[in-house]
């Protein structure tokens, strides 16, 4: 078996891309204990290359692959996966803002592949595919046990082609879904003026390396200081660079803490805004339960600080990260190492954001938004919104 350097670089990674790279040294040097524990798989390997009838089956390669994969996949942990070489490139065109696909998010809960969010404009949200959605089979293949980086491979290909995604919808009836590939690209940010140009509008689709740049200069093309109040929309923003989440919520928070991380080796460490240059116009955010990772982030550092209210539903509740280490042949292991928590010590995971002004069916969250900024026309932020919006009592809170 080929002998694989374990050094490689690391990247702080939510869903579904990476943040923060840096260099690290992982693994070393085996003891004693380790070497004996994992004899028995080399013996393993052994016994198939001498006595399986048809060694040719499988390669030095795939046979290291298989068996690394089958670690990560004992931890039952849907966010960390070994990726192979073929599953880490398409891992990498995942992070492209252009690729041929439907245009969905998914994530793993209870262990069912599911539907983070439909992005916006794409094939799948106009052939009816919903936030929430279960995804049984792809092509009339179950996807039981299925990883995320193989049920991504099967739903892309060649644009003009047809994936069929047979779904269960939240209310429990269960479709198929033909759906065309085409191409998706994905836009970072967009802006626009509401209200015959009293308010502004801002959209944010997902957190790369370019968004924060994309959010400044759609800011720049406002008259900031004749606007009633800002609207940040991340509905259905299903996350990414943890780097560019804390750097948006910078542009709205004055100073203080914007993020709290807890890792094995650093509990309860923070991070802090990068200094706002805006002026502290009455700002709505608007969330739903598309919005994940990264945009919770950056929705629930805005909200702690008084510097936005939210507006719509509770958000998907992606609380934890990744660290993305690659290996010299290509490969690379997605590890949940740490979760994070709202400047408040409000806990993410499996719970979500909880708007102040809940969307009730028929509402237009936009509107909401809209007749709650001109109601403060002239305003400043920061305010007391936990005096005006109380928490509930239920939500959890992290002694950090």
């Amino acid at each position: 078996m080929t002998n694989r350097s374990r050094a490689g670089r690391v990247a702080w990674i939510l869903v579904p891309t990476a943040i923060l790279v840096v260099a690290l040294c992982v693994g070393g040097a085996q003891n004693a204990h380790n070497t004996e524990l994992f004899s028995p798989l080399y013996q393993v390997y052994q016994y198939i290359q001498n006595y399986f009838y048809q060694p040719e089956r499988v390669t030095d390669d795939q046979a290291l692959y298989g068996a690394m994969k089958g670690v990560v996949q004992q931890l039952d942990d849907p966010y960390s996966e070994f990726l192979d070489p073929m599953d880490r490139a398409r891992f990498d065109q995942s992070l492209a803002g252009e690729f041929s696909g439907v245009g969905i998010e998914m994530s793993i809960a209870d262990g069912i592949l599911t539907v983070i969010t439909p992005l916006i404009g794409t094939p799948a949200e106009a052939a009816g595919v919903l936030a929430g959605d279960k995804i049984l089979q792809i092509d009339q293949e179950s996807t039981e046990g299925m990883s995320l980086s193989e049920a991504a491979y099967r739903i892309r290909g060649e644009i003009g082609t047809e994936v069929v995604l047979t779904v269960r919808h939240e209310d429990g009836e269960i479709v198929d879904i033909p759906i065309i590939r085409d191409t998706i690209t994905i836009a970072a940010a967009e802006g626009s003026l509401k209200d015959e140009g009293r308010i502004g509008y801002v959209r944010l689709y997902r957190y790369e390396q370019d968004t924060t740049a994309e959010l400044n200069e759609t800011l720049s093309t406002f008259n900031l200081d004749g606007l009633n109040g800002l609207i940040l929309d991340l509905r259905n923003n299903p996350g990414g660079l943890m780097n560019e989440a804390i750097n948006v919520a910078s542009r709205f928070v004055d100073e203080g803490v914007v993020l709290i991380t807890s890792e094995r080796l650093s509990e309860g460490k923070k991070y802090y805004s990068r200094g706002n240059e805006l002026p502290n116009l009455p700002l709505a955010i608007l969330i739903n339960r598309g919005t994940a990772s990264a945009s919770e982030i950056t929705a629930g550092a805005i909200r702690d600080n008084g510097m936005g209210i939210l507006i719509g539903e509770t958000s998907f509740g992606k609380g934890v990260f990744q660290q993305l280490i690659e290996f010299p042949d290509g490969s690379a292991l997605k590890l949940t190492t740490g979760e994070y928590f709202t400047p408040d010590g409000h806990v993410v995971n499996g719970i979500g954001l909880t708007p102040d002004i809940a969307i009730e069916e028929g509402q237009d969250a936009i509107e909401v938004a809209i007749e709650w900024l001109n109601a403060r026309a002239g305003q400043t932020m920061p305010m007391d919104l936990d005096a005006m919006y109380p928490r509930a009592q239920t939500e959890s809170s992290a002694s950090l």
